[in-house]
């Protein structure tokens, strides 16, 4: 959520932007100069003014929120407790899950047992925790940088070991678009870092490509699950027969 200071900050931008004096603004406001000066430095102040500076900008005051909120440093991890109440509530997990992959209310609503008011409830949590903005009509935007990902050795990626891991592989890997790789080699140390490079390509395509397929209808759209891994690993029992 934006604070009045951050709105005072984007305030500045604006009238820098408009090439606006603080004599000007202060006209516009019926204010002294001086008066106009401290108010903008001291950083706050009520948000009556505030909108009253928009008014002087042309600006909407909703508008000005907005890019605020929009420039606000995106989130890259949760922390551990914030993961445990995500993991704590199977509903939660499931809308967390499915608001990464921007799924709107309406799907999920419509796919899962969960009723609207729960689903809403869950955006709520989430916003709170940071993970989305909500807005009008149950739409949010996602808070979470492009790097995002759930704690390595957090409350997530344990319930994933523990609970999907082996389901997941359980699959025969053998359906249509389907196909499981399994590839070992020796490389060098310098160029493994690239590879690792390649491969988060390859999930920037996958989600890009899902963003760009909501539009068909949901006939034309099959559920896929992408995982890449790499890691410097032998096969335990192998490791045993080292010499």
């Amino acid at each position: 959520m934006s604070t009045t200071a951050d709105l005072v900050l984007a305030i500045k931008r604006e009238l820098k932007s408009a090439r606006m004096t603080y004599a000007d603004l202060a006209r516009a406001l019926g204010m002294a100069e001086s008066s106009v000066k401290r108010m903008l430095a001291k950083g706050d102040m009520p948000l009556g003014r505030i909108d009253a500076i928009c008014r002087a900008l042309k600006i909407d005051f909703a508008e000005l929120a907005r890019r605020v909120a929009d420039a606000q440093p995106l989130l890259t991890e949760l922390t551990h407790e914030q993961e445990k109440a995500v993991v704590r509530d199977e509903k939660l997990m499931l809308v967390a899950i499915n608001v990464l992959s921007q799924w709107t209310l309406e799907q999920i609503v419509s796919t899962y047992r969960i009723s609207e008011a729960e689903c809403v409830g869950c955006l709520a949590q989430l916003d709170r925790i940071g993970i989305v903005e909500l807005r009008p009509l149950n739409r949010y935007r996602l808070k979470i940088a492009k790097t995002f990902r759930w704690r390595p050795h957090g409350p997530v990626m344990d319930f994933f070991r523990e609970n999907v891991v082996l389901d997941y592989y359980r699959g025969g890997f053998d359906g249509p678009s389907e196909g499981l790789l399994l590839v070992h080699g020796t490389i060098s140390r310098a160029l493994a870092p690239s590879f690792l490079d390649r491969l988060q390509r390859v999930a920037q395509d996958f989600a890009q490509q899902h963003q760009a397929d909501q539009k068909l209808a949901d006939a034309e759209r099959e559920g896929y699950v992408l995982l890449l891994g790499m890691r410097n690993w032998e096969f335990e029992r192998f490791a045993q027969m080292r010499r």
